[in-house]
């Protein structure tokens, strides 16, 4: 039977890909065995239940592959991958787009295609299981014990993401991960060997992973077997399993031209006559599909009532317990965060918003018990750190300090394992110059409406002699650009603590905190209420106003002094403080021409950052004093005045205008 089974995927996949006239049937037809065999031997998956939080997770991280999981999905009986939505494969709103998309199709774990992320991704899921295990099991009650399963490629493995977070799993000794490696030597541009040439087991091996080696990846039993055996290990595991790819297709497997493209009408026929298919295109044998309903789905169902009958005891044992879990799963624990909550600084007060977010981030995690994160090895820097919890390790699993190391890239996907697990709230702090080097995974954040939270200090030139090298300059421009995220540029304590208020209620996207390293006063009116419209006027030294002067983060309190040197010589300012462009965009016309008149046209914006989006609001009739090169190493009141924030430049530009 599983022959069968095995074939059925593989010319699900290649049928599919041939409709389409677009795919990738090689990892489809050489992957299928050690698909099958996971699926139908040893995952703990409910079709009917798809969002069931003790289900074992599955990543396929070689996302180009989708439709190897589109027919696992149909196979298993998954309402949104239908026959008719398998031969509606990378077309117009179907739920099978051409890579695995969360959140658009049940079923789905994660969304993959950027090679190493999904393995990356996967790290942070086992992380979470093992936190809720510590938190929240008890003798007799394992509510969380479920695995972590991922299928990558050679592709995958190459990436040096793949590399950060492997070093990080094996550091962390997440035994309930476990990755099946399709190592077929075949990339798109040819033979692995002309690009990638280590013995991977090794390298995995020094991470502190087990590996496991199967040399037959078209054998099921021996792959059935290699993942019972990592199952007893007390480390991740990775399972290399040698695969031809495209077997089947005699004149193409083995070959990169059988990766990203299909194989073709007359070589699916010698395809199906090789493997001895002599069923019509998309006609799926009845036998199959009661392969599947009697091994993954039963198995599923019988795991799912278990875990329900024993939750439903969990809940008169530990009722508080069982009351807490609930509510970090529904989120509802938002509920106990309010402005009480925070602590605030008084007007006139001076503090580094970095240490602003610090005071708010201890708030946070006063408040909501599964909150965690760390930093890419710059936790005193960036000030993410939970006050008196430890270190989060494999021997002290209840510690919400997590030591990323500097691997920022490795820790925004961890962080969106995390996310996506559920049952935990996460963050993750660098330089914001280095939010480069995790951008990728942020924008798979966005994509996957994941509410992570990002703290970016040391946020522009004024980190001074450090250099060109440290001071950001298009990153504020970059992140706005990402859809589905919030930027916020806080400026004062005020406004940061707001900030913190907002991310941790919002639900369906990541939000980016940009902080300051040096100190800034505490504005009189800043607002933390206000803060949720994105932009508020905290200056005004007239209602007739004739100027307006829009700002953000550290250069707030300089708008508002120049708009106090402006008033001496009888312009009449309004200073309007911009946290989010993201949540000012989303105010009513009403609102925004309430706070940005049409009829006002002498306007200025000014940020230390690049100038480009700022023509929006001033228009090119405006002026925008921001930085379109890259700054300078100096002490950093020199770097700041050189780059014209000062009071006697903005009001030189002011009557420019």
């Amino acid at each position: 039977m599983s022959q069968q089974s095995v074939n059925a995927i593989k010319v699900l996949g290649v049928d599919a890909i041939n409709k389409a006239k677009s795919g990738h049937p090689g990892i489809v037809m050489g992957a299928a065995p050690m698909a099958y065999a996971l699926f139908n031997n040893h995952m703990n998956i409910n079709p009917k239940v798809t969002d069931w939080v003790n289900r074992d997770r599955f990543i396929l991280s070689a996302g180009h592959g989708s439709m190897l999981l589109y027919s696992l999905l149909h196979l298993a009986g998954y309402e949104d991958v239908s026959m008719e939505e398998i031969k509606n494969f990378r077309q117009w709103n179907s739920k099978t787009p051409g890579h695995p998309e969360y959140g658009h199709t049940k079923g789905i774990d994660a969304t993959t295609g950027p090679l190493g992320q999904g393995i990356s991704t996967a790290v942070g899921m086992a992380l979470a299981e093992r936190y809720l295990a510590a938190k929240y099991n008890k003798d007799g009650f394992n509510l969380f014990d479920h695995y972590t399963y991922v299928i990558c490629g050679d592709g995958d493995i190459m990436e040096g993401v793949a590399s950060e977070t492997a070093s990080f799993a094996g550091l962390q000794k997440l035994e309930k991960l476990i990755v099946l490696y399709d190592s077929n030597d075949i990339c798109l541009d040819g033979e692995t060997k002309d690009a990638f040439g280590e013995n991977v087991r090794k390298r995995y091996e020094s991470y502190g992973w087990n590996t496991i080696l199967v040399e037959d990846g078209s054998n099921v039993t021996e792959v059935t077997k290699a993942i019972a055996e990592a199952k007893n290990s007390n480390k991740p595991t990775l399972i290399e399993i040698k695969t031809v790819i495209g077997a089947g297709s005699p004149n193409k497997q083995g070959t990169n031209a059988v990766h990203g493209a299909p194989i073709g009408e007359e070589e699916t026929e010698l395809f199906r006559k090789e493997i001895g298919w002599t069923f019509a295109p998309f006609e799926i044998p009845e036998e199959v599909y009661n392969d599947f309903n009697n091994n993954l789905v039963k198995r599923g169902l019988n795991k799912y009532e278990q875990w329900t009958k024993m939750l439903e005891d969990y809940s008169v044992q530990y009722p508080e317990l069982y009351k807490e879990l609930n509510e970090v799963l529904t989120r509802e624990d938002i509920k106990k965060l309010n402005k009480d909550s925070f602590t605030f600084k008084s007007s006139g007060d001076t503090q580094a918003t970095r240490n602003s977010s610090q005071d708010a981030l201890n708030s946070v995690a006063k408040v909501l018990p599964t909150f965690f994160g760390g930093s890419a090895d710059l936790s005193h820097s960036n000030m993410t750190f939970i006050k008196g919890d430890g270190l989060q390790d494999t021997n002290n699993r209840l510690e919400r300090n997590v030591q990323f190391g500097v691997r920022e890239f490795g820790m925004a996907t961890i962080l969106n394992g995390l996310a996506l697990h559920g049952g935990v709230r996460v963050f993750g702090g660098t330089f914001f110059v280095f939010s480069d080097y995790l951008k990728a995974a942020l924008r798979l954040s966005a994509l996957q409406n994941l509410p992570v939270t990002y703290v970016f200090t040391h946020d522009s030139i004024a980190v001074g002699e450090d250099g060109p090298t440290h001071e950001p300059i298009e990153h504020l421009a970059s992140l706005r650009t990402i859809p589905n995220s919030y930027v916020f540029r806080p400026a004062d304590a005020t406004e940061t603590q707001a900030a913190w208020y907002i991310a941790q209620n919002t639900n369906n996207k990541p939000s980016s905190l940009v902080l300051t390293r040096q100190n800034l006063p505490v504005l009189e009116i800043s607002s933390f209420e206000n803060v949720a419209k994105g932009a508020y006027v905290v200056y005004e030294t007239a209602t007739d106003f004739d100027t307006i002067l829009i700002a953000t983060g550290s250069e707030v309190s300089l708008a508002i002094e120049s708009a106090k040197e402006l008033e001496k010589l009888g312009t009449k300012s309004r200073v309007i403080s911009m946290p989010s462009v993201e949540l000012f965009e989303e105010q009513s016309s009403e609102y925004k021409e309430q706070l940005l008149p049409k009829n006002i046209r002498r306007r200025i914006a000014i940020e230390m950052g690049n100038t480009t989006l700022w023509y929006k609001y001033v228009g090119l009739d405006g002026i925008v004093v921001g930085i379109d090169t890259f700054g300078a190493s100096a002490p950093a009141s020199k770097v700041i005045e050189e780059y014209g924030f000062t009071v006697n430049n903005i009001v030189n530009k002011v009557k420019e205008l």
